[in-house]
């Protein structure tokens, strides 16, 4: 199982926006490196739901429901979407300053990466975000 983190604003899209839905398409990815860490994506996998720009944290844990397949909203075929599912809001968040602030979180791609909206999240990394949800 691989572990991942997908970025939204939630004024456009929040958690509670996709637990109401109950499922997503991850869809608008025109990113090559984003658009490859969701060709990556498994069936099973965890994946880290994070509000960007408001909030700037780590609100809850989705599943990888169905994996790539062309994105629905575009004809250029480069680009791929999956589907997740939710599976739990945290009831303690994990805000980008305790992740910055943690040396175990250092290599964290979120970190490296900012401006991706999908990035990997190794096993120790994941390990370490959801233990400070608890």
């Amino acid at each position: 199982m691989n572990h991942w983190l997908v970025k939204s604003e939630p004024f456009k899209y929040s958690w509670d926006d996709f637990v109401k839905e109950g499922k997503s398409v991850w869809d608008g990815v025109r990113n090559y490196q984003a658009r490859n860490n969701l060709m990556a994506m498994k069936k099973g996998d965890w994946v880290y739901f994070y509000h960007s720009n408001e909030g700037l944290e780590v609100v809850g844990l989705a599943e990888v429901s169905k994996e790539h397949y062309p994105d629905p909203t575009t004809d250029d075929p480069r680009w791929v979407v999956v589907e997740l599912i939710p599976i739990r809001k945290f009831n303690k968040t994990v805000t980008l300053k305790q992740m910055k602030s943690d040396d175990r979180l250092g290599n964290l791609a979120l970190l490296k990466q900012s401006r991706l909206s999908v990035t990997p999240v190794d096993k120790p990394e994941f390990d370490i975000i959801m233990s400070l949800t608890e």
